[in-house]
């Protein structure tokens, strides 16, 4: 395996795992786990592509210098809050779910919404 493309196994393998997550599981909090390995296998995703091997900050030098772009990065860091706060409201759902509905399998809240 070329260590060059590391970063992208790691990448498919965290958001197949995260996906596998969200899919195979029916408890509410293990799928809130699953997105946000998902998300994190995105984020190193977009660092990987935003690199560039010997480039610099793209601060004026002499010509000719490689610079790194730094869109991807600071897009990542708002990527990074969106996703806490994301990640935190669903976990205040669950919350409230749970006191509902006295539990977070999705299989058991399913039966009672049919049942009311």
């Amino acid at each position: 395996m070329n260590v060059g493309l590391l970063n992208y196994w790691v990448v498919i393998f965290l958001m197949m795992v995260g996906f596998y997550i969200v899919m195979s599981s029916r408890n509410l909090i293990k799928k809130m786990v699953g997105l946000s390995l998902f998300q994190t296998s995105v984020f190193i995703l977009y660092i990987t592509m935003g690199k560039i091997t010997g480039g610099t900050a793209p601060i004026l030098a002499q010509p000719g210098t490689i610079y790194s772009n730094p869109l991807p990065h600071v897009l990542i860091l708002t990527a990074i809050v969106v996703g806490v706060a994301t990640t935190a409201l669903g976990m205040g759902l669950i919350v409230r779910i749970k006191e509902s509905y006295g539990t977070i399998e999705e299989d058991d809240i399913q039966t009672m919404d049919r049942e009311q």
